[in-house]
């Protein structure tokens, strides 16, 4: 073999392990990109012209559908409570009996994380009320013996769940308990806004979602609970439906539709780290919106 033969065969081992190169980049590329951990940043970044800590944000005008503000909206990831509308849906579309007395049971405990409720074994609540705490202060036993208390069971209640979610088009949505505690329930911030645009059609759901407290009878003892949402009891805000949810794999959830700016939105916070981060979240959207709403009359 000639030198001129020995270099140009070593240029063409040059090229072709150049070009394997671009193809495993490109590879790992189209990896990190499928995968929604790489693709929800945790730390704070600064999006548009508003600073969030949630990991997932969307904001959405309810009458046109046209998207306000998106931060990794198509990342599907765990919803906790956020859980609980499509429960509360598809209740409500059985048509099961709301005045019907059920019995709280051992089979309505959290086995999966292991949370507390002030509703013990032997409390009889009507339906109507379990739906209250479930959506109002996301009572996970009253969800769990709704689903229970089901035709058919939990078994039927949660391909019910996944029914509806296909019937309102949420394709990145898939549910396996009626209280969101398992991480199973997942979601994407687009379909969430598609299930709240659903939900609010349901009075019940947009009474029950924004009640500040209520009070229910319990072995002849009164039991007080609160929305788990306190923007609920401020006058500064006008809340048409809310439901918060929370757990470790989540992180802090909200989804709202809201009254900002003069405009009907509908605003979903998913994996927001810090206890009081989802709600200095909306409140920085509702600032933003504002303050842009303000300079658009002044222009």
């Amino acid at each position: 073999m000639t030198n001129n033969e020995r270099s140009l065969h070593h240029l063409e081992k040059i090229v072709a392990l150049g070009a394997l190169a671009a193809v495993l980049a490109l590879a790992i590329g189209f990896a990190q990109a499928a995968d929604p951990a790489s693709r929800a940043p945790k730390s704070p970044v600064r999006h548009d012209e508003v600073f969030l800590r949630s990991a997932v944000a969307l904001v959405q005008d309810a009458g046109t559908g046209e998207i306000v503000f998106d931060k990794n909206a198509d990342v599907v990831v765990p919803i906790a409570s956020i859980t609980k509308l499509m429960t509360a849906m598809v209740i409500l579309d059985s048509g099961v009996n709301l005045e019907q007395r059920v019995v709280i049971s051992g089979d309505d405990y959290d086995f999966v994380k292991g949370t507390r409720s002030r509703l013990r074994p032997g409390t009889v609540l009507t339906r109507d009320e379990l739906l209250l705490l479930a959506l109002m202060s996301s009572e996970n036993r009253a969800a769990a013996s709704l689903g229970r208390t089901f035709p058919g069971g939990t078994e039927a209640f949660v391909p019910a769940m996944n029914a509806k979610a296909q019937a309102l088009g949420m394709t990145d949505s898939r549910f396996v308990d009626p209280t969101g505690l398992s991480s199973g329930n997942v979601s994407s911030a687009r379909d969430l806004a598609r299930m709240v645009a659903a939900a609010h059609g349901y009075p019940l759901i947009r009474q029950y979602s924004t009640t500040e407290s209520a009070t229910v009878q319990a072995f002849g003892r009164p039991l007080a609970f609160r929305n788990t949402n306190g923007l609920v009891r401020s006058a500064q805000w006008e809340i048409g439906l809310s439901k918060t949810g929370y757990i470790s794999e989540a992180g802090r959830c909200l989804v709202m539709r809201v009254r900002l700016a003069s405009r009907e939105v509908i605003v979903v916070l998913l994996d927001s780290w810090g206890k009081l981060s989802r709600v200095g979240d909306a409140n920085r959207i509702k600032k933003w919106l504002e303050s842009s709403a303000a300079a658009g009359q002044r222009g």
